[in-house]
């Protein structure tokens, strides 16, 4: 007979063990440390994003309860009909009845939620409010540029047939709104006001993504994507990643995002228009929390923005 010994199975584990140390100590360097819940959704900060996080769930529950249900009913029928001896097998050959039934309530179920999930669709993707602000939002590889309206509270046009390494925009030099428009590095907006974006690519396909507005959009070469708008419903500071393999640098494609009071925002906006304009003095037309007759003149340069398909698209 053989004898057993502990040694073989002990130097398994021990190998197993010493294999897999080092890739431990390569993930706890390499990965980034989280700071919420790993199995729940980040935080909603947008009011749209609140109705998305409605429609998860209203699936998670019913999926829940779905699983609870069947689970038990699976359950039920195993000690129930479980082989006894002296009792025979019975074979049924189905129930008509009960085909329509699980057949007829999940096709119901799907096309509720086909409805619901359309309307919540159509609300994302209707136009933005007439008071909103408009940001050009410019990726490139490896990194994002946003463009903020100058002094006159309007952007200088557009033509993506001109944007490359030396326009990153896409504006004509001669146009004195190019020179008052704002560029920065990040991405700074006054909470409970509506933000329209125009979003564009400078080389290949990146993506505009930020998990706590619920928020992602693919930015392609050529066209100007001008139906993204949110409205940030609390403070914070939050990170905009590009979500599309773009080469080389995408995992460092990032730039930061603050949501700021919007007297917090002017004071970081009007110092710089005022430098763009030449003057240190605020200008009557300065943009100052606009009720709606103010952000009318902006509505309509963002419709000239979005929707000339002669400048916009190639």
């Amino acid at each position: 007979m053989r004898e057993f010994s502990f040694r073989r199975p002990f130097s398994r584990i021990l190998s197993g063990v010493l294999l897999l140390l080092p890739m431990l100590a390569a993930s706890s360097l390499m990965a980034e440390q989280r700071s919420g819940n790993v199995y729940l959704l980040p935080p909603c900060v947008t009011t749209l994003g609140e109705q998305i996080d409605d429609l998860i769930k209203i699936i998670f529950w019913l999926c829940a309860a779905i699983f609870v249900l069947t689970q038990v009913t699976y359950v039920y029928y195993l000690i129930k009909y479980r082989r006894r001896p002296g009792v025979p097998a019975h074979y049924s050959h189905g129930n008509n009845t009960l085909e329509i039934i699980w057949t007829t309530a999940p096709t119901l179920v799907f096309l509720a939620l086909a409805i619901y999930g359309n309307r919540i669709w159509e609300n994302i993707h209707r136009p933005a409010p007439e008071n909103s602000l408009v940001i050009d939002v410019s990726s490139y590889q490896f990194g994002w540029d946003m463009r903020y309206p100058g002094i006159s509270g309007k952007l200088a046009p557009i033509d993506v047939r001109k944007i490359g390494p030396e326009n990153r925009f896409g504006t004509d030099p001669e146009n004195p709104l190019t020179a008052q428009d704002v560029v920065a590095p990040e991405l700074v907006i006054p909470v409970g006001r509506p933000v329209h974006l125009l979003l564009h690519a400078r080389d290949v396909i990146h993506s505009f993504y930020v998990p706590e507005f619920r928020l992602y959009q693919d930015c392609v070469p050529g066209r100007t994507i001008g139906w993204v708008w949110f409205q940030a419903t609390r403070t914070g500071e939050f990170q905009l990643a590009c979500n599309q393999l773009c080469g080389t640098g995408h995992y460092n494609m990032k730039a930061p995002i603050r949501v700021v009071t919007e007297e917090e925002f002017q004071k970081w906006l009007t110092p710089r228009q005022q430098k763009n304009a030449g003057t240190s003095q605020p200008a009557t037309t300065a943009p100052s929390a606009p009720s709606a007759p103010q952000a009318a003149s902006t509505a309509p340069k963002a419709a000239i923005l979005t929707a000339s398909p002669a400048k916009h698209t190639l």
